[in-house]
């Protein structure tokens, strides 16, 4: 299982990005995205079932970002909008094939490389 994330760059504060999760092809029962700003911990953004049923985001970013999928071609999407400074980190999507939608980097099996989102002010 290979998952690559794309996406990233720098946009002002206010605009909007759409993050990329391309896999090799594989399906899974759940999928995410994190985030790591320097000096930070990893922390959860936002995850979905892949069947898309079941959606979790984290506070910081519900009525911002949207998460989804897509049914042809299996790349998974983080729609980010009204970007802040403080979303200014390397953006990394995971997956797993068991369990529920979760928001913890200990449920995720398969990661990608991450895609650096600047928000400047």
């Amino acid at each position: 299982v290979q998952l690559q994330a794309s996406g990233g760059g720098l946009v002002q504060a206010g605009g909007s990005l759409r993050l990329s999760c391309a896999n090799s092809g594989s399906t899974f029962s759940k999928v995410g995205w994190f985030r790591q700003a320097p000096g930070k911990e990893r922390e959860f953004v936002a995850a979905m079932s892949w069947r898309g049923d079941r959606l979790k985001y984290a506070d910081a970013v519900k009525g911002r970002f949207r998460i989804s999928r897509d049914n042809i071609n299996l790349a998974v999407y983080l729609q980010m909008n009204s970007l802040k400074p403080e979303d200014t980190a390397v953006y990394f999507c995971a997956a797993n094939q068991r369990g529920l939608v979760s928001d913890k980097t200990s449920d995720y099996q398969f990661w990608g490389q991450g895609t650096q989102v600047t928000v400047s002010s």
